[in-house]
């Protein structure tokens, strides 16, 4: 799970904001636009990517401190550590 229901409302947010702006890109490189705009509106998607990547992963910590402290079975620092460098 990715957290509670404000965590997974501000991860849709984003990736639909992404998603939006990926579809944007397409259509640019579809009009023959400058490389530059491109490239710009590209890297706007890569950052959404990544900050909804992030705030999954806060929320995943969240869920490993709290269910440590409720008795369920924590995230192992191996673990912790692939999501995070999934994301570099």
């Amino acid at each position: 799970m990715i957290g509670n229901e404000e965590s997974i409302t501000l991860v849709l947010n984003r990736l639909r904001r992404a998603h939006g702006q990926l579809a944007g890109v397409i259509a640019m490189i579809e009009q023959g636009r400058d490389c530059k705009d491109v490239v710009t509106q590209l890297a706007a998607v890569s950052r959404a990517l990544d900050r909804a990547g992030f705030k999954i992963v806060a929320a995943g910590l969240r869920e490993c401190v709290d269910g440590a402290a409720d008795g369920a079975d924590p995230m192992t620092v191996d673990e912790l550590e692939k999501l995070f460098l999934a994301l570099a």
